[in-house]
């Protein structure tokens, strides 16, 4: 699994990169929790997030926003990290040119970011969000959501509560054409200790789902003409 570095607005972002060894493999782009909370892209959600997706044949990256290990900057608020994470697809799909598709999938704060990032970069055709912290940032913006997704959460949450995750599932879920996939862990906290076999679980199953379904797994055609980078 090759260190890799990008060119990012703040400098260089430090990343990792997994090439697929299928032909077209499909790409999938990974989000860390919050960078002044230690969050990192070694994070245990995050990795198991990394082996599924490499498990079942996608080429993926995960990376450290700015101020986070060797990435240069410092916290931005989010603004910045969704700076960082559209450098970050920038060079995975450059480096993946015939991708197949293209996901997002981020935990916590990462979920939040990949939801923003998901707004204005249409060619991600399906989402993860892990524990979104719907108690804490605004996600009015996915109005309308463009991609339909998964979205897990824990029933022992004392971080994000599950109430609010529901209530967003539940929002983006009424949208036409959206199908959103909510799922709770039971017994589950914040970090999915001792669950993390459980969250595996569901994103292989619902990541195998999916790719079943070949026309699921390409660019929604609509989006391209209307939605900006």
């Amino acid at each position: 699994m090759p260190d890799i570095i990008i060119n990012g607005a703040e400098g260089r972002i430090e990343g990792r990169f997994h090439p697929s060894k299928v032909e077209r493999a499909p790409i999938a782009l990974l989000l860390h929790p919050h960078p002044q909370h230690g969050g990192t892209m070694h994070n245990k959600v995050v990795f198991a997030l990394h082996q599924v997706f490499t498990q079942l044949g996608f080429s993926t990256l995960r990376f450290n926003f700015r101020g986070v290990g060797r990435s240069q900057g410092s916290y931005s608020r989010g603004e910045g990290e969704l700076t960082d994470a559209a450098s970050a697809l920038d060079w995975l799909q450059s480096t993946c040119v015939n991708a197949q598709a293209c996901w997002v999938a981020g935990f916590s704060f990462g979920a939040w970011i990949g939801m923003q990032l998901l707004m204005r970069r249409p060619e991600i055709s399906r989402f993860i969000a892990v524990s979104p912290p719907a108690n804490v940032f605004d996600f009015t913006f996915l109005a309308p959501c463009p991609s339909s997704g998964l979205i897990l959460q824990g029933d022992k949450d004392d971080i994000v509560p599950h109430d609010p995750v529901q209530k967003l599932s539940e929002r983006l879920g009424r949208q036409r054409d959206i199908h959103i996939d909510y799922r709770l862990i039971r017994g589950a906290n914040h970090f999915y200790t001792d669950k993390l076999d459980k969250l595996t679980q569901h994103v292989e199953d619902y990541i195998s789902s999916v790719m079943q379904t070949p026309a699921s797994l390409e660019r929604p055609p609509e989006r391209q003409k209307t939605a900006a980078r």
